[in-house]
């Protein structure tokens, strides 16, 4: 929204883990060197962890680029899985081969102990890192601990890097995991930020966007900490939402009225409601772990899931319990015929008297109206099996403005009323200044400060995905979604291959550079914002959200 008005080549305050991005605190400092020390050491566990938001996962990023040539890194982002499929990934992270024939955790295992011997043997090392290590299971603890025991006669095979929330900590506390307590040799937790800190971390942020530090007053950056309590996540948050308050007031830096409107429209819980300073820094943080949880909830590896057995109710997402009341004729059919879109408001007006599981069924069947698609609650199919059944798939995200930008396709998005309850709506239109948007079958259009008063960030979309996809294309990967990749690649940077339908070395460092070009963390991974932008870049995706070309 803001890049081209300040004059940025990077976005400076998004929340990915860059390692650009990554500033180096006395603690960062720290954290490093203890994880650079476990790099070069002889085995063993070491132990990372911080507060949510506290910059855990740019530090590895940050370590992964920093590896030797003679290191291989196997990377687990979200463990939450069983033993023997923490096995299967670390297999699939080191090219492993497993004799299919040979099911089982043994056969896994010694396929391991083979790879680090052949990587001993060639004088090269190999380490596992485990982020988010707090959603570990004990057992899965345990086979970890038992990795460890993989050793020659003078030094262990293996160097595992656990990184996670103080929750971890506690875990290895107790008195059933002192065995893998005691495999720990090296530990560091993050702290914040000091104020000093956080000035010079704006400044750095800003400096390698290639933005002026005058944008962003000193003064103000010490309300900037004292409301986020030095969070990077929470700072990044409030900064982001600053510039935007900027651009849209043409302002050429931030004000103490923009600042002070971005920390209300990101952290309060209705526009109108004033929060006291002894409360604010409080909530701040409580809102940041409830995003940190949202974001986890339906990250890359588990967008696919269906809604069928959640509902919306005025507290958030849980566990339907009961059906929704019946959606009037009149109501669904405002979905389906379109009333004329009303002049541009500062404020986003809800219907009074909708509830808030009509909404989703209302919103849900606008957007599938876009493509087309009629969709019936009263089937009992949920929306998301309704898209699974038709080719596509539903992407569950959280983010700001730019993110909409970067999906460019209609979206469900989350609304709070001045009341304090829930409501969903469908984004179908988006511009520099303004959203449209159809609440309850009622279309209306807003500037972009009265989306912002009531939207904290929740969206879903729907996307047409590969003929086999199953959430996520690993490397070496053999089949149809590959060559379905291969063809919508093929007109964004005009390269005509053997069309293999073997996701080949090749075709990562071509998916990298398309990664890196549009904006998306360049790990060569295949997941739904990947093959999201591949749609929309390659023009197979209609219709699409965004009216005027991104800045």
């Amino acid at each position: 929204m803001y890049k081209d008005f300040f004059v940025l080549k990077e976005m400076p305050f998004s929340i990915a883990p860059d390692p650009r991005f990554l500033f180096m605190s006395e603690n960062h400092c720290e954290a490093m060197a203890h994880m650079l020390y476990g790099m070069q050491g002889e085995g063993g566990i070491i132990l990372l962890t911080g507060e949510v938001g506290t910059g855990k996962t740019t530090i590895v990023r940050s370590l992964i680029d920093l590896t030797p040539e003679y290191i291989d890194v196997a990377y687990v982002f979200n463990p939450r899985m069983s033993a023997e499929e923490l096995l299967q990934t670390i297999c699939e992270e080191l090219h492993i081969k497993v004799d299919s024939r040979r099911p089982g955790m043994k056969a896994r295992i010694d396929a391991i102990n083979e790879r680090l011997l052949s990587a001993h043997a060639q004088g090269r090392r190999v380490i596992l890192i485990l982020d988010e290590a707090q959603n570990l299971e004990e057992g899965v603890l345990e086979q970890l601990r038992l990795l460890t025991n993989l050793e020659t006669n003078t030094r262990k095979l293996l160097q595992i890097f656990l990184v996670g929330q103080p929750e971890l900590l506690e875990i290895l506390s107790r008195p059933e995991m002192r065995q893998v307590s005691q495999r720990v040799v090296a530990r560091y937790h993050l702290t914040h930020l000091t104020e000093n800190e956080v000035i010079s971390y704006v400044a750095h942020r800003l400096k390698v966007s290639g933005a002026s530090d005058r944008i962003f007053p000193e003064k103000l950056i010490k309300e900037v900490y004292r409301v986020s309590s030095g969070v990077p996540r929470i700072i990044n948050l409030i900064c982001d939402r600053a510039l935007l308050g900027a651009y849209v007031k043409q302002s050429e830096k931030v004000t103490r009225p923009i600042l002070r409107q971005a920390i209300e429209e990101v952290f309060a819980a209705n526009s109108g409601r004033r929060r006291t300073k002894m409360l604010l820094p409080i909530l701040l943080i409580l809102t940041a772990i409830l995003m940190y949880l949202f974001d986890h909830q339906f990250n890359e590896s588990r967008v696919s899931r269906s809604l069928s057995g959640f509902k919306l109710s005025s507290s958030g997402i849980s566990a339907a319990e009961e059906k929704p009341a019946p959606v009037s004729a009149p109501a669904a059919a405002a979905v389906l015929t379109a009333k004329a879109i009303a002049p541009v408001d500062s404020v986003l007006t809800i219907p009074a008297g909708i509830s808030t599981g009509n909404s989703e069924t209302l919103a849900f069947q606008s957007l599938f109206n876009l493509y087309g698609i009629r969709f019936d609650k009263q089937s009992g199919e949920a929306p998301c099996q309704r898209a699974e059944s038709l080719g596509m798939r539903c992407y569950f995200g959280h983010g700001g403005v730019s993110d909409l930008f970067q999906i460019d396709q209609p979206v469900l998005i989350r609304l709070t009323a001045t009341d304090g309850k829930t409501y969903w709506a469908t984004l179908v239109s988006l511009d520099r200044d303004t959203a449209g948007l159809i609440v309850a079958g009622v279309e209306q259009k807003v500037t972009l400060n009265g989306l912002a008063s009531s939207w904290f960030g929740q969206f879903v979309a729907i996307w047409d995905s590969p003929p086999d996809y199953t959430g996520r294309i690993p490397l070496h990967y053999r089949g149809p979604s590959v060559s379905w990749m291969r063809h919508r690649l093929e007109f964004v940077d005009g390269i005509r291959d053997n069309g293999s339908n073997i996701f080949d070395d090749a075709l990562a460092r071509r998916i990298r550079n398309f990664q890196l070009s549009d904006g998306i963390q360049p790990d060569g991974l295949v997941g739904p914002l990947t093959l999201i932008r591949l749609n929309v870049r390659s023009g197979m995706v209609k219709p699409r959200l965004v009216t005027v070309q991104k800045g």
